[in-house]
């Protein structure tokens, strides 16, 4: 019985590396190719009208959202390394209480989407020359980075603009202005944030129990 339970823990130290990994080379490989390939506000259609490759960059949040100035930016980045921390401490009290892997992949995944976010806050600044909206940045330019530690901004490039249309002109107020969703420009780590939170809170009944 103690074989066994020493069994499934290892797998479950297996599934957390392989989740963590995973979404961290595929996040970092698209953001190098965005970052050395397009320039700033560049789109590329992948599938009809409803996803594109948009290249933008934002200093804070998640999702194109900001937690505005330097100071704001560098909390911001202390906080994820802080919450990061917690995180793994937390996976590593759920594989040894036994908790379900199902619950262990997720919250590896929470835990990726934010290592993600931290590579590029911590090091795009220094590894990157700024990208414009006329040239495409390049790799460990020779007059060095755009921003110091801490201060590289977070690349994204999802776009999901699921409806794009315009509302009908007999609504008031908003009759005959554009509406798009969904409007938010994200990443890699970004999904893996929210498909780990979102799952958690919709199947908690039986991941908890």
């Amino acid at each position: 019985m103690e074989e066994i339970q020493q069994n499934n823990k290892t797998k479950q130290v297996v599934y957390v590396v392989i989740s963590v990994l995973t979404v961290l080379i595929l996040d970092q490989w698209l953001k190098f190719h965005i970052k050395t390939t397009f320039s700033l506000g560049q789109s590329k259609m992948i599938f009809s009208n409803w996803f594109e490759l948009h290249f933008t960059e934002n200093p804070g949040m998640a999702f194109g959202l900001e937690l505005g100035g330097k100071w704001g930016k560098i909390v911001l980045t202390i906080f994820r390394i802080i919450a990061s921390v917690i995180i793994i401490y937390y996976i590593k009290s759920l594989i040894k209480e036994r908790s379900k892997t199902a619950l262990v992949v997720l919250v590896s995944l929470i835990l990726a989407g934010a290592l993600g976010n931290i590579i590029d806050s911590l090091f795009y600044g220094q590894l990157f020359a700024a990208s414009t909206y006329h040239q495409v940045a390049e790799f460990m330019p020779k007059e060095g980075g755009y921003a110091p530690l801490f201060m590289g901004k977070v690349v994204d490039m999802l776009y999901f603009p699921l409806v794009d249309t315009f509302w009908p002109d007999w609504i008031p107020y908003v009759g005959g202005s554009r509406f798009q969703f969904f409007r938010p420009v994200f990443n890699i780590a970004d999904a893996a944030i929210s498909i780990g939170v979102f799952s958690i809170i919709a199947f908690r009944r039986r991941l908890f129990l």
